[in-house]
């Protein structure tokens, strides 16, 4: 999975809490340790599939498909436990996604401050350097977390969980969970969310659905931003609808403009919609 995803072998992740300055190091699920929210029993380091240090010299296909279906068997394991964490808390956990320049985060920063009333949001920040997008969501108004991930493409669930303990997001609240922008390994990696929300631009071309249909297979919701951009554009916004519909029949699609503000208040509906049938389900 290593080999397939981009992420070197022995990588490891960094929690930053920028309130207090503390940091924390994360090992990737497929180490077979790492830092988790839940108290259970601490993963061991004797087992079969655990990664050694001279496989590189001797791997075959084979062992590769093995290593990956464990490590895909192990963040799922703990997403499973991320999931019952937020469940029992009424938390409405959404990871977003996108490629690079979307406009994930001008969209997180508009959400918080003008829905930040009715919504208790806190919001972990997925990127593989820097704290520069976990600061602009706390000057938003949001408490902030961020993961820097060093050579890794995704978050994991473990991740999840360490940012958890430095962001202890309450009962009833909002957790957004910004991954690293990436079309590609996020959609394999559950995180414990409700939903995933894909976020893709008008400067990006109508095909990206047909490009990346794993990750619209996967998202609950596409919004498609940017679209003050449209009268500057050759972008063809039935097209990318259609295209999107042609993957994923079922999810939601929602035209905005973090920039502006147009489509803004749809989003908003829907997370408040999204909160009403998380407190719902608890109930039941």
């Amino acid at each position: 999975m290593c080999e397939s995803c981009g992420c070197s072998d022995g990588a490891k992740a960094t929690v930053i809490n920028l309130r207090t300055g503390a940091r924390a190091e994360v090992g990737h699920d497929h180490h077979g340790a790492g830092h988790h929210l839940h108290d259970h029993e601490p993963h061991g380091h004797d087992h079969s599939h655990a990664h050694g240090h001279d496989h590189h010299h001797h791997d075959t296909h084979g062992h590769t498909v093995e290593l990956g279906q464990a490590i895909l068997h192990k963040n799922n394991e703990l997403a499973a436990r991320n999931a019952a964490w937020f469940a029992g808390r009424e938390i409405l956990a959404l990871n977003l996604v996108s490629s690079p320049g979307a406009g994930k985060t001008t969209l997180l920063e508009r959400t918080v401050r003008e829905h930040g009333e009715a919504c208790k949001f806190y919001v972990i920040e997925g990127d593989q350097e820097t704290v520069n997008d976990a600061q602009r969501i706390q000057d938003a108004g949001a408490p902030a977390v961020q993961v820097n991930t060093g050579t890794g493409c995704h978050l994991e669930a473990d991740m999840v969980a360490r940012a958890l303990k430095e962001l202890s997001p309450p009962f009833g609240s909002v957790l957004m969970i910004e991954n690293v922008g990436n079309l590609v390994c996020p959609a394999l990696f559950d995180l414990g969310e409700r939903a995933k929300v894909a976020i893709i631009s008008v400067t990006e071309g109508e095909d990206k659905a047909l490009k990346y249909p794993h990750m619209f297979q996967a998202s609950s919701l596409v919004l498609v931003n940017k679209i003050d951009l449209l009268p500057h554009l050759n972008f063809d916004i039935d097209l990318c609808v259609e295209n999107i519909r042609k993957v994923n029949p079922d999810t939601e699609i929602l035209l905005t403009s973090a920039s502006s503000g147009e489509g803004m208040e749809r989003w908003y509906r829907w997370i408040d919609q999204q909160c009403a049938a998380v407190a719902e389900q608890a109930i039941v």
